[in-house]
């Protein structure tokens, strides 16, 4: 602890006064962040220095498991986050980001006993879904590595899907205005996967090739079409 404090002196000393400019900049006109991160709250996984961010680039949001709990299952941090990222801040691109070797996912991939953690027993029933289907769709004999990656994966999918219902978002995509991205980061090999909405793969980011995304900005009405009338 004595060593992090020490950080504190070091951004006091150095950090800020290198930063100045940027520093005054968001405090005398206020943030304006180019995206929203959900992310595991794991130590490992650091947003902003995945996205080699600046202060000011991401809003971020960390919890166990990467979870965005469907809308109205419950009330809390992350569903207040959302509505004010999109209703007041703005943001256009929203993120979900797992990882590999996450102990949310392990513990569902292995179905722990989490009988003496009943909150994060309750916390992660929004990932049974992804539990669902992982044990029913892949084959049984995989390794263990293989079936926790697997969750990993089909976990960011699922609360993709759970962000879809919160009215905010939900009314930014249908304007067009709100793209989604997955994203898979693989701590040991310093990778970074992205969900591809088209063949519903995670593939490698690379730089100079097109980036995946989950969910492009594009309008989407339902009833944008003329329907054919039906002939009495």
């Amino acid at each position: 602890m004595n060593e992090l404090i020490g950080r504190v002196f070091n951004f006091e000393k150095h950090t800020y006064p290198d930063k100045n400019s940027l520093y005054s900049k968001l405090a005398n006109e206020g943030q304006s962040p180019k995206a929203l991160m959900i992310s595991c709250a794991d130590s490992r996984i650091v947003p902003e220095h995945i996205m080699q961010a600046e202060p000011g680039d991401l809003f971020v949001c960390r919890n166990a498991g990467n979870i965005v709990p469907p809308h109205a299952s419950q009330l809390g941090g992350v569903t207040a986050t959302v509505e004010y990222a999109v209703m007041v801040l703005g943001v256009r691109d929203i993120i979900v980001c797992g990882h590999s070797d996450c102990g949310a996912m392990k513990a569902l991939a292995t179905q722990a006993d989490l009988t003496t953690m009943p909150n994060v027993a309750a916390w992660l029933r929004n990932s049974h879904a992804a539990q669902r289907v992982c044990e029913e769709n892949y084959p049984a004999d995989l390794s263990a590595g293989e079936k926790l990656r697997n969750m990993a994966l089909e976990n960011v999918v699922v609360q993709l899907a759970h962000l879809r219902t919160h009215p905010s978002v939900a009314s930014g995509i249908a304007r067009g205005e709100i793209a989604l991205h997955g994203w898979y980061v693989d701590i040991h090999a310093g990778q970074v996967l992205g969900l591809d909405g088209e063949t519903g793969r995670f593939v490698p980011l690379r730089e100079g090739e097109q980036m995946p995304v989950a969910l492009p900005q594009a309008r989407r009405l339902a009833g944008d079409a003329s329907l054919a009338v039906a002939a009495e």
